[in-house]
This record gives C-alpha cells, sequence and structure tokens, in this order.
C-alpha cells in the first residue's frame, strides 16, 4: 500500500507541472472504493490551483471545490500528455490543458472524490479524525508525548492506526521502531520521555530519508512520471528476517501483529 512517502513522491512529481491546468474532459471507469459524488461534466472548465497532501490523500485545490484522491492498495497515478490507450485498469482519466491525469488500480481500493472544500462533510468524514502530519510543524513533541501515554496498545499498532501521527506504514514503522530503539510489542504508554523524543524523531528522520529515496517499491509503485522508489534497498530491518542487524551482527526476527509483519532486532531493540 502506498504511505506518506510515495503519496508525497507522488505528489512532488506532477504538483508544478499540473498547477493552473484547466480541466478539459473526465472519464470514468469501473467503480472505485468511493463514488466521486458529483457529475464527472461538472468538472469540466475548473482549473487546477495546487496540489496539496494530507496522510495519504492528495487534495487537488480548484477554483470551484476539491478533488480528494487515495491511491489505495495498489494504485498509482500519471500524468502525462502522452498515456497510453485508457485500459482496463484505468479508472479515472482528467484531460487537462496540461496533460492527463490517470489512476491506474487493478484492485480498485483507490478513490477519487469531489468536495465542495476541505471543511465540508465528504471531506471531513475522510480528513476528519487523522493524526499530526510528520513532515510538517504542527507535528510537536509535547502532542506526540501525551499521546503515546493515553494509549495501552503496541506501540507498533499505535504508530499504524493513523490517529496520532499519520502516515508511518508498515514499512516505515519497523524502521522507525528499529532507529528508536524500541520494540514493537512495547505498550505505548510504557515508553518514557528519553525513548519518546528518540521515537518522535525517528519518525521525522525515517520518513524525510524515504520521501528523499522516493519511496518504497516492494511490487509496482512509481511516482506520477513513472519513476520507481529505492527506500527498500536502504531498510535496516524490514523484509530483513534472518540477515544480520547492520549494527551488532544479531539475526532479525520477524513476528505478526495484527495480520502485519513487523522486523525488528531483539538485541539492538530489547524492550
Amino acid at each position: 500500500m502506498p504511505e506518506l512517502p510515495e503519496v508525497e513522491v507522488t505528489r512532488r512529481s506532477f504538483a508544478q507541472a499540473i498547477a493552473g491546468a484547466r480541466i478539459d474532459s473526465v472519464r470514468m471507469g469501473k467503480p472505485l472504493r468511493w463514488s466521486l459524488g458529483c457529475d464527472p461534466q461538472s468538472l469540466v472548465g475548473r482549473k487546477v490551483l495546487s496540489l496539496r497532501r494530507r496522510g495519504k490523500y492528495l487534495l487537488a485545490d480548484l477554483d470551484c471545490g476539491m478533488l480528494l484522491v487515495h491511491l489505495g492498495m495498489s494504485g498509482s497515478l500519471r500524468f502525462s500528455s502522452d498515456l497510453p490507450p485508457f485500459g482496463a485498469h484505468d479508472h479515472f482519466d482528467m484531460v487537462t490543458s496540461q496533460g492527463t491525469l490517470r489512476l491506474h488500480d487493478p484492485r480498485r481500493f483507490g478513490a477519487v472524490v469531489f468536495a465542495a472544500s476541505e471543511q465540508d462533510a465528504v471531506a471531513q468524514k475522510l480528513l476528519g479524525s487523522l493524526g499530526m502530519e510528520p513532515l510538517s510543524d504542527i507535528f510537536t513533541f509535547p502532542a506526540f508525548a501525551a499521546g503515546l501515554k493515553a494509549s495501552r496498545a503496541p506501540i507498533k499498532q499505535v504508530l499504524l492506526a493513523g490517529r496520532l501521527v499519520v502516515g508511518v506504514g508498515n514499512i516505515y514503522a519497523s524502521e522507525v521502531l528499529f532507529l528508536a530503539g524500541i520494540r514493537p510489542t512495547v505498550a505505548a504508554q510504557r515508553i518514557g520521555p528519553v525513548r519518546a523524543r528518540r521515537l518522535f524523531s525517528a519518525i521525522t528522520t525515517v520518513l524525510a530519508r524515504a520521501v528523499e529515496l522516493g519511496g518504497s517499491t516492494l511490487k509496482d509503485f512509481s511516482s506520477a512520471d513513472g519513476m520507481a522508489g529505492h527506500f527498500q534497498h536502504a531498510a535496516d530491518v524490514y523484509g530483513r528476517d534472518g540477515a544480520p542487524c547492520h549494527r551488532c551482527g544479531t539475526a532479525i526476527q520477524l513476528l505478526r501483529q495484527g495480520q502485519r509483519s513487523s522486523y525488528f532486532c531483539p538485541r539492538c531493540q530489547r524492550a
């Protein structure tokens, strides 16, 4: 599933190219996770002002309303003036004066949703419960530490839930916890101030590094200009069960938490 780094990399890959574009036509394919919420033809003639991100959602601000785009489990976007013909797994084409934006999604868990504004009920249903943005100034240590103390859940589950901080998906949660020296099974409220500060810093460090490396391409992720990510090659623990830890040489271990894979070093992450 594309996580915050992949979505941010996707945003950066075409944000400037689409800014100021006029929507000339919209084509819908098979139904997606949620309906568009408006007549596709009502978007024709509108202008794309900017492209933002909130959590794992891309927000395309129009001169009247906005589009919220989610990549789901297997979705990807392309923005180009020279795309191949609309295919069976293509579900949204927005032809603009500066290129065509296409959502390709074999599993159809992605979505493109229209909302009148970020404050209306449609947008708030999707965005209202999201936690702090880790790569922004609103991500503060006091609020983060308070959130940890309020939860008895395992820290890995707290990071994945997205209610305290958004975008720390499964790959990055394992990497963050390794960098912070915290085992994925420890209860969030048991993490003291010193380790909480390490965890806070590790979140921003790992996610920023992932964005720098273009995200992670485990199967078929690529940005809107077709570039694959390389963070997976720099991972310390994710996908390395049985391999020696880069720090201490101990074999990396794998455990299951809520049907998700957690990778950790039993020596570097003792508690």
